[in-house]
C-alpha cells in the first residue's frame, strides 16, 4: 500500500492541493516534506502526535522528513484554530520551549539512516536575520489583503468584532508561507502536511514558492484529532495530556488511553498507531463482542506509551495499571508506586502507631476511613474483604509493623474490588 493509500485507510486524508499530480510525484521516487511545530509549551501533546507520525509514516514509506521547530513563528502566534488572541511569549520561553521540543521530535524519526535521514530545522534560523523592510518587500507584496482575509483562520476572527485579530498574528501566514518557499529552495522540499486548520498556511506557502521559485509544490491535510461529539481529543480532567513525562506521567498517560471511549478506539487506532489493516479489524471484532475486555483501549494504550516513553516505561504504567485491579506488588518501583498514591485517597499515620507490638488492623481499617467503627471492621476482615499491599487478611487480630511498610512508609489498603486508601506513615 503506498503512503497515500494508507492515509486514507486510516482516515487521514483530508486535503490535498493536487491529489492527482501528488501521487504521480510519490509513485516516481521519494520526496522530501515537512511539518512544523510551534513551541507552545515546554512539551509536545497529544494532539501533535497527529502530523508527527505521519511524518514518521512517509519516512517509513522511503521519503524524506523535515521536522520544523518554530523559533521564528513561536514569538507570533498561529491564530488558526482559535477564537481569540494568544498571549506573547518572551523570547526565553521560546527559546526553552524550543529546546524542549527539538529532544522530543528527535524521539520520534530517524536521524541516523543512510537512505532517507530526517532533518530538524528552527525557522528564527533564516527568519530572524530578515530585516522588517525586506520581508515586505520579497514576501508581502506576493499577496494581497483580499486573499488573506478570505483565509478561514482569519476571517472568522475578523467576523468576531470583540475579538479580531491583530496585525501580528494576521502576518503568521506570511511567515508559514516563507517557511515553504526556504526549505524548497534550500532543501528541495516539496510537501507540506498539517491538519485541516492549517490549510490556509499551507497554500500560502504553495502559491509564495509557485510565484518565487516558479516550482510546483503541494498541501497535504488530515482530520484534527477530535472525539466522537465533535471536541478535540488530548485534554484530560488536569488538562492537555503531554508528551513529557514531567508534565504527564506514563502511568497517567497510559491511563488516559486506556479510559478511551468505545466510540473513539477505532479512529485513535487508525491515527495513532502503526498497527496494519487486519490488526485493527481484529480489534474491532473483539470490541463489538467482549466490549467489557477494553482490548482495543488496552492495545492503543500500550502502542503509544511504549511508542512515547519506550517499552520500560509502558511495563511499569501497565504494572501499576493492575495493582489497582488487584495485581501483586512484587517488582513494584517507588516512583510506579507514587503514580497509584495519586489516583487513590491517602491517609497520614505517626510512625510511632506502629512502635511495639505495632497497630491494630482493624484500627487502621477505621483510620483510614474503609470501616465506620471497629465492629464493622470485624465484620469486613471476617467477610475476606479487606487486603493489605494486596494480600487478603482474614485475621481480626493482625497487627501491622515497619515490616510490612512497603518502600519503608506506604502501606496500601483495599476493601473489596476497588476502595483503595494509601496510608503513608510520616
Amino acid at each position: 500500500m503506498d503512503i497515500l493509500d494508507d492515509l486514507n485507510s486510516r482516515g487521514l486524508f483530508a486535503d490535498c492541493t493536487d491529489t492527482p499530480a501528488l501521487a504521480a510525484r510519490l509513485a516516481a521516487g521519494p520526496i522530501t516534506l515537512y511539518c512544523g511545530f510551534d513551541p507552545t509549551a515546554d512539551s509536545l501533546h497529544v494532539g501533535n502526535l497527529v502530523p508527527l507520525l505521519a511524518l514518521r509514516r512517509f519516512q517509513l514509506a522511503g521519503h524524506v522528513p523535515i521536522a520544523l521547530a518554530g523559533g521564528a513563528t513561536g514569538m507570533v502566534g498561529d491564530p488558526s484554530g482559535k477564537s481569540a488572541e494568544r498571549n506573547l511569549q518572551t523570547r526565553d520561553q521560546v527559546q526553552h520551549n524550543i529546546t524542549c521540543i527539538k529532544q522530543q521530535l528527535a524521539r520520534f524519526l530517524d536521524f541516523d539512516t543512510r537512505v532517507n535521514p530526517a532533518r530538524l530545522v528552527d525557522n528564527a534560523d533564516w527568519t530572524a536575520p530578515i530585516t522588517y523592510l525586506d520581508f515586505l518587500r520579497e514576501v508581502g507584496k506576493h499577496f494581497t489583503v483580499n486573499a488573506m482575509i478570505a483565509k478561514e483562520s482569519v476571517r472568522a476572527r475578523m467576523e468576531d468584532r470583540d475579538a479580531g485579530i491583530s496585525y501580528t498574528e494576521f502576518s503568521y501566514m506570511l511567515l508559514q508561507a516563507h517557511d515553504f518557499y526556504h526549505l524548497r529552495r534550500e532543501f528541495g522540499c516539496e510537501l507540506q502536511i498539517g491538519a485541516t486548520d492549517q490549510w490556509g498556511n499551507i497554500t500560502a506557502g504553495v502559491e509564495l514558492t509557485r510565484r518565487k521559485l516558479g516550482a510546483t509544490v503541494w498541501g497535504l491535510t488530515f482530520p484534527l484529532l477530535t472525539k466522537a461529539d465533535g471536541t478535540k481529543y488530548g485534554k484530560s480532567a488536569a488538562g492537555a495530556v503531554y508528551l513529557d513525562p514531567r508534565r504527564t506521567s506514563p502511568y497517567r498517560f497510559y491511563q488516559f488511553f486506556v479510559q478511551a471511549e468505545d466510540a473513539d478506539v477505532l479512529k485513535l487506532l487508525n491515527f495513532l498507531t502503526f498497527l496494519t489493516r487486519e490488526e485493527i479489524q481484529a480489534l474491532a471484532a473483539e470490541l463489538t463482542a467482549h466490549p467489557e475486555a477494553r482490548a482495543a483501549q488496552k492495545r492503543l494504550a500500550r502502542e503509544l506509551t511504549t511508542l512515547v516513553h519506550g517499552p520500560a516505561a509502558c511495563d511499569e504504567a501497565m504494572r501499576a495499571s493492575e495493582i489497582l485491579f488487584g495485581g501483586s506488588l512484587a517488582g513494584l518501583s517507588e516512583a510506579a508506586f507514587a503514580e497509584i498514591a495519586g489516583e487513590v485517597p491517602a491517609r497520614e499515620l505517626g510512625r510511632d502507631s506502629l512502635a511495639g507490638a505495632g497497630l491494630g488492623l482493624l484500627d487502621l481499617l477505621v483510620h483510614a476511613g474503609l470501616s465506620a467503627s471497629k465492629g464493622q471492621a470485624r465484620k469486613d476482615v471476617e467477610g475476606g474483604g479487606i487486603y493489605v499491599n494486596n494480600l487478603r487478611e482474614t485475621a481480626v487480630q493482625r497487627r501491622l509493623t515497619p515490616a510490612d511498610l512497603l518502600f519503608g512508609r506506604h502501606l496500601l489498603l483495599r476493601k473489596g474490588r476497588r476502595n483503595y486508601v494509601v496510608v503513608t506513615v510520616r
